[in-house]
């Protein structure tokens, strides 16, 4: 992204269900934010087939400009098979680099946001680096929270940061609307 980027209209911008017919530039944007060594600590992106069996399918979205190209997605996952757990996930929020900063991201959680309530969810969780400024900025403006840091939660594999101990920001979103 270049710093003179003007942000995408609303109508430049629409956010569909993530697809197979998305995978391959879904994949490469998931590469993209695991070369910076602060989106995850995956050292890979998974398969289409393994992607598809953890994320809910009802909580995948991409964001394509008018060209179809894909600007960025999210996906949830359930955070666990108790009953007690089935109103909350956990999600993945990831933005095309030349597309950052143009509220790709912020129209994604929406789209997660309606999606989620829609099946009565009441909480979306994440957990991000503290060194991921930008992705707790647009999920501070989307309506998430900090609820804690844990402490040297995993361990990088990979990167420049391989073998080093990282904190990890615990975001939630609790719904208004669903379990109030």
């Amino acid at each position: 992204m270049t710093p003179t980027a003007a942000p995408y209209a609303d109508d430049e911008i629409v956010v569909v269900a993530l697809t197979e017919t998305h995978w391959s530039a879904v994949q490469a944007i998931y590469a993209a934010g695991i070369r910076t060594g602060h989106a995850t600590f995956e050292a890979e992106p998974p398969t289409w087939r393994r992607f598809d069996q953890t994320r809910l399918a009802d909580h995948r979205h991409v964001a394509v400009d008018q060209q179809g190209r894909v600007l960025g997605w999210t996906a949830a996952s359930a955070v666990s098979d108790r009953r007690v757990y089935a109103g909350v996930v956990e999600h993945a929020l990831y933005v095309d680099p030349d597309a950052r900063g143009r509220g790709v991201g912020r129209r994604l959680l929406e789209a997660l946001v309606q999606s989620t309530e829609e099946a009565g969810i009441w909480t979306i969780q994440s957990g991000i680096f503290p060194e991921n400024a930008p992705s707790l900025a647009v999920h501070r403006s989307a309506g998430f929270r900090p609820v804690g840091t844990r402490g040297r939660v995993g361990l990088m594999t990979y990167g420049p940061r391989d073998g080093e101990w990282r904190d990890v920001v615990l975001v939630e979103r609790r719904s208004e609307r669903v379990g109030a």
